[in-house]
Parts: C-alpha cells; sequence; structure tokens
C-alpha cells in the first residue's frame, strides 16, 4: 500500500518464504529418515525386493507375515513416476512447413 494513505505499520515478508525456502516440504519416500514399509511373505521374495531397491538406491524395512495379503504399493509407486509430456510447437502462419516442403505452414499442411 502506499504510504501516504496507509496509517500503521508495514511488515516485511519474512526471509525464508521471499527466497523460496519451503517450510512445509516433507521427507522424501525411500530415504534412510523416511524408509518404505512393505509387507511381504516369505523371505526369498524380501530378497529380491531387497536387490531390486539396491539398484535404485532406495531404503525400505520388511515386514514377513505370512498370513496378509502381500503389500508393497509404496514401492510400486516410487518406481512408476508419471513422466513429463512434451508436445512439438505447431509452426506460426508464416514459418517453413515442417514437412520438408520449403513452402510457408499456412500454404502447406496449415490448410
Amino acid at each position: 500500500m502506499s504510504k501516504f494513505f496507509f496509517k500503521g505499520r508495514i511488515e516485511k515478508k519474512p526471509k525464508h518464504s521471499s527466497c523460496g525456502y519451503n517450510t512445509k516440504r516433507e521427507n522424501k519416500l525411500g530415504t534412510e529418515t523416511n524408509p518404505l514399509t512393505l509387507i511381504v511373505n516369505t523371505e526369498a521374495r524380501q530378497q529380491e525386493l531387497e536387490v531390486e531397491l539396491a539398484e535404485q538406491q532406495l531404503f525400505a524395512s520388511f515386514t514377513i507375515n505370512a498370513d496378509v495379503e502381500e503389500d508393497i504399493t509404496e514401492l510400486t509407486a516410487t518406481l512408476n513416476k508419471p513422466i513429463t509430456t512434451m508436445f512439438d510447437k505447431t509452426p506460426n502462419r508464416n514459418d517453413l512447413c515442417s514437412c520438408g516442403s520449403g513452402k510457408k505452414y499456412k500454404k502447406c499442411c496449415g490448410k
């Protein structure tokens, strides 16, 4: 606000928010401080998953229980992250056509 019309104390922003420091950040899943929690049925399956975790450089805590259904949803969610899709930019009307004809886009493929 303008200093001529505002009566009172003008408060400045805190330093951490203006610099982009995220104060509400959660720990990344699969690190030493926040390991994945996986439930497996056998020790053989645990060893298979440990090899896969070592390749991906992830950490997990295992629970072996034959009575409960296997639960590795946190691992599959971590490994199957969505990929950003990229689209080719459509040329402007007066740019050369991308098909290689040498004509302008508006007279070739832009019709």
